[in-house]
């Protein structure tokens, strides 16, 4: 790498959809796997649960989250998810990237 090159590494973007119910959990999930940064937004949709309008807060509304991480720390975000899947609407999928981050993705 050149000295006028980006520090762009190689990385997981973790994309998780889920309840609200959901949220802390969640987000207890990644600080206990010490995912050092994440981004959370309202999401509305259709699925196999219905409609989610997000009409009322905290009500019949999802969230998602995005995180970059290690490809490993993907697999324990998969793992960590999976007992909520029967109880509760939550996808999460993940897809390679480059990312242009400044610091060692973890």
């Amino acid at each position: 790498m050149s000295a006028s090159s980006p520090p762009i590494e190689t990385a997981v973007l973790v994309i998780i959809i889920g309840e609200n119910v959901l949220q802390g959990r969640i987000i207890n999930l990644l600080k206990d796997l010490e995912v050092t940064g994440y981004t959370i937004s309202q999401a509305q949709g259709a699925g196999r649960h219905g409609n989610r309008r997000g009409d009322m807060v905290s009500y019949n509304t999802n969230f998602e989250i995005k995180t970059v991480v290690s490809r490993e720390v993907s697999e324990d975000i998969f793992s960590g998810l999976v007992e909520y899947q029967s109880n509760h609407a939550l996808i999460a999928f993940r897809q390679n990237v480059e990312a242009l981050t400044g610091f060692e993705i973890i």
